[in-house]
């Protein structure tokens, strides 16, 4: 079993607005899917996967509880949706627990799109509410095509948050800061942080992505394309290529987001 940790839908009324605009953004990339959950779910099939995991963003407040009941609605079949809270909604621990009673296993926070610092102190308390009702965090980390200044989630700064989360489980996107992968090395790898490989095949070199999953252990790598802006089956070949041993491929691509999603 393949999942795609890393991937994007929205409702059919609000994809056919939000593609042309997102697209845009981020420099003209052309979407790999009509943004629609059912376009979501022919592709992954088609691109070798058999489940994706569908990463809902709270770009502000009063989007929160529209994008948690999209969350909940298509969390089934193949698809296990994140929900996701704003940290200037003051409805947020309520939102919490009403994706914890509907069954959502993660949140999704962009501090580029959020506008916070993953490290700051007004933080923390949503971070250990989050960590105390057993979610997955997913971060987006490094820095953003259409946000590029200034990058909200370094690997430094993540680095400080960490510990706030206790052990619960914390993924930073895009191979733990994208197109920061050095600063990766120096401040992430070996700390208790997964990262997923979205959008990494046409941007990073593979020796960088061997030198990092050697460094931070393939228990900690786990698979993801950011469909439609990145293709599964590019990021499947991706990491099939990499100078790493089938053991840590199978791992990466399917045992450690089986074992994280409780499958």
């Amino acid at each position: 079993m393949i999942i795609d940790f890393h991937t994007h839908a929205f409702p059919d009324k609000l994809a056919v607005k939000a593609m042309p605009i997102l697209s845009k953004a981020a420099g003209g990339v052309k979407p790999n899917h009509e943004g629609t959950v059912s376009s979501l779910k022919e592709k992954i099939k088609e691109q070798g996967c058999d489940m994706a995991v569908v990463l809902n963003i709270a770009t502000n407040p009063h989007q929160e509880k529209s994008v948690n009941r999209f969350a909940v609605e298509i969390n089934k079949d193949n698809i296990v949706s994140f929900g996701s809270v704003h940290p200037d909604s003051p409805e947020a621990f309520e939102e919490l627990e009403f994706l914890k009673e509907n069954g959502i296993k993660g949140i999704k926070l962009h501090p580029d799109y959020q506008n916070f610092f993953v490290d700051e102190e007004r933080l923390f308390p949503l971070y250990e509410k989050i960590a105390s009702m057993g979610f997955i965090t997913v971060f987006h980390a490094g820095i953003d095509i259409g946000y590029p200044d200034p990058v909200h989630c370094t690997p430094e700064r993540l680095k400080k948050a960490l510990p706030v989360f206790g052990g619960a489980p914390v993924i930073a996107a895009h191979m733990g800061g994208w197109l920061m992968w050095k600063d990766v090395l120096k401040y992430l790898c070996g700390e208790n942080v997964y990262f997923d490989t979205a959008f990494s095949s046409s941007r990073m070199p593979p020796d960088y992505a061997a030198e990092i999953i050697k460094a931070h252990g393939s228990d900690k790598v786990i698979f993801g394309s950011d469909m439609p802006w990145g293709k599964t089956e590019d990021e499947i070949s991706f990491v099939r290529s990499l100078k790493i041993s089938d053991e840590d491929k199978e791992k990466i691509l399917s045992e450690n987001a089986v074992k994280l999603l409780g499958l």
